[in-house]
């Protein structure tokens, strides 16, 4: 059978698209699986790409018109899982991307899922809650023929949380004429939200990076750490790293970075954050520095939880950190990966490192089809056994390939994905 033809040698060499850059990790992981061209063909684009124009009443009384998106990029493993983002950079490869990125998460983390993505091109911050929730509501009913509980199922993502995912509930409810809390995940509580959800993403990144440590034999009672972005997954991520022994050096948001070699105090640089805007502008716990500045730190770990492409061939020759582990999403680009690779930097991928968040979503949609829930004892145990699981296998077959821990995630996935593909057969 004819093995499939590189895609990425039609690319850009230094690209920054989402898309292209996933496609330059799969080309190797295909090559590495000596994947057939028509599997690679079928695991390359996604199954369905969905468009809609979303008119808004606004407050004002003017009516507005809004793109939004979903793309299923797989569901040969089961149905389609992947959150909703608001953002004005919401574009379709950016969905794609994303989508695709979580086919391989699901896989990695031996979830029966497939990948997908939603998102909305808009700017919330400039948006009423109204607004908002006839936008929400008007996007569900768009796609209610593509969400099911067993079809596909969202989950917040970038600007939205539970009061998004509430009204997804409620109006997919309303439309199917009955109470469907497993339509989405990442719910309240009292809507059939999971316990542990809120923190399930920096527990993940907490266990892939002791894991990672225990490999590279670095005493976690020893080593300093640096965490870009200190949003939901950033500061839990520090949280519970610190609880493990690293000394924080570094934290950055938007604002700037801030450095402190003797240590920063979290508990300080939460409460300063959260009666500051949600923001660290002003916090004194630290010298101010750049977030590039801070990705260069010497530091034993440094985990990226802000935005993508944050490492890049600009800056990894400079980057001083023994071990990366990605609680983002794309954070380090493929040109820096191959810098990084040569230095001897480990990095734990995004696809491996934050994949806590989507382990404790289908532990919600468990609960919400069984009608039990689980302790937060219980939801965090089953969490921490599912993520070092994860890493093991990816660790066997970079020990196994001789390649980094990105690119043995994606042969595991992707070869977790074709295998299924070739059981279910097709036309």
């Amino acid at each position: 059978m004819a093995k499939a033809k590189s895609l990425a040698s039609t690319i850009t060499a230094h690209s920054s698209n989402p898309f292209e850059e996933m496609i330059r990790r799969f080309d190797v992981a295909a090559k590495i699986l000596n994947l057939e061209a028509d599997i690679y063909d079928v695991m390359k684009y996604p199954a369905k790409n969905i468009e809609v124009n979303l008119p808004i009443m606004m407050d004002n009384g003017l009516i507005k018109v809004f793109n939004g998106y979903r793309v299923i990029h797989s569901t040969a493993l089961g149905p389609s899982k992947g959150g909703i983002r608001y953002s004005m950079d919401v574009n379709e490869d950016e969905v794609k991307a994303l989508a695709a990125w979580m086919t391989w998460k699901c896989a990695i983390a031996d979830i029966p899922y497939g990948g997908a993505k939603g998102g909305i091109k808009c700017d919330p911050s400039k948006m009423s809650v109204g607004e908002i929730e006839r936008l929400t509501r008007a996007y569900t009913k768009a796609m209610s023929d593509i969400f099911g509980v067993d079809k596909d199922i969202p989950a917040p993502d970038m600007n939205t949380g539970p009061r998004e995912m509430a009204w997804i509930v409620d109006e997919f409810s309303n439309l199917k004429g009955g109470f469907t809390p497993g339509i989405v995940t990442g719910k309240p509580l009292h809507l059939g939200g999971s316990l542990g959800r809120v923190e399930a993403t920096g527990r993940g990144v907490n266990t892939s990076a002791i894991c990672a440590m225990n490999k590279m034999k670095l005493n976690p009672k020893k080593s300093t750490l640096a965490v870009q972005g200190f949003g939901n997954v950033g500061s839990i991520s520090a949280r519970f790293l610190v609880e493990q022994g690293l000394k924080l050096v570094a934290i950055s948001d938007y604002t700037g970075a801030y450095y402190n070699p003797k240590g920063i105090d979290l508990a300080k640089a939460l409460t300063y954050r959260n009666s500051n805007k949600g923001n660290l502008e002003g916090f004194k716990g630290g010298s101010k520095l750049t977030n590039d500045d801070l990705l260069c730190l010497k530091v034993d770990v440094l985990a990226p939880c802000a935005l993508e492409n944050q490492i890049t061939k600009d800056n990894a020759a400079n980057v001083q950190a023994k071990l990366i582990v990605e609680g983002a999403n794309g954070p380090t680009t493929s040109a820096a990966d191959d810098i990084l690779n040569k230095k001897g930097v480990i990095v734990v991928p995004d696809i491996l490192a934050n994949g806590g968040g989507v382990t404790v979503s289908y532990f919600e949609w468990v609960q919400n089809r069984t009608g039990y829930y689980y302790s937060e004892e219980e939801i965090n145990k089953r969490a921490n056994n599912w993520m070092t699981k994860a890493f093991e296998n990816v660790w066997s077959v970079a020990q196994k390939h001789k390649t980094s821990l990105r690119i043995a995630a994606y042969v595991y996935a992707m070869n977790k994905v074709a295998t299924a593909i070739k059981s279910r057969g097709s036309y």
